[in-house]
């Protein structure tokens, strides 16, 4: 049995969660609501224990294909429950002389070293703020989203390896190469 897809999901006090008839579970918290549709192999039931409403996802048989949806399907929901709570946050830095970024309405205005300002519009769903010229939060209850919206505003300018220059995520690890070195004259 699939380590993560047996552990059982806990619903917080203030998150509805509701399984249609075809297999879609819903979860509605204070932030959203969000939709995952589960595949036939896996079966979603919702189960009071102790006072707690939890979910509990099985699986119909044991052939690869349901053995590996077991656990996905156990984590996207689980996902989808701490996004209409807490929210999911990605941080990116800016990093080049003279570049800046700053949110004008729907969109992020990036001064990145191209000839000209490139307009990145931030998606339904998304907020992005610029807390400083070199810095981009992208925040959202829909993990997949934000991931997807940090990743492109990333590859608008990726980092080149002997500067440095270009957008990154705050915890990733750069890494600067040295630049080559001429011959010694003897």
């Amino acid at each position: 049995m699939s380590r993560i897809g047996r552990a059982p999901i806990e619903i917080p006090a203030n998150v509805t969660v509701d399984i249609t008839g075809d297999n879609v579970v819903i979860v509605t918290g204070p932030l959203g609501t969000l939709r995952q549709e589960v595949d036939k192999l896996i079966t979603v039931n919702k189960v009071s224990e102790e006072g707690k409403n939890i979910l509990q996802l099985t699986r119909s048989n044991d052939e690869k294909e349901a053995r590996s949806k077991h656990g996905l399907y156990r984590a996207l929901i689980n996902n989808m429950i701490i996004g209409v709570t807490k929210g999911y946050k990605k941080e990116l830095i800016v990093n080049g002389v003279g570049y800046k970024v700053a949110v004008q309405g729907d969109k992020i205005v990036m001064n990145i070293g191209f000839s000209h300002p490139v307009n990145f519009t931030i998606p339904v769903g998304i907020k992005a703020t610029c807390p400083n010229p070199n810095t981009i939060v992208v925040e959202g209850f829909n993990k997949d989203l934000v991931g997807q919206t940090a990743s492109d505003i990333k590859a608008i300018k990726p980092v080149e390896p002997y500067h440095n220059y270009g957008i990154h995520y705050s915890d990733e690890r750069v890494v600067k190469k040295e630049i080559k070195k001429a011959a010694k004259k003897k």
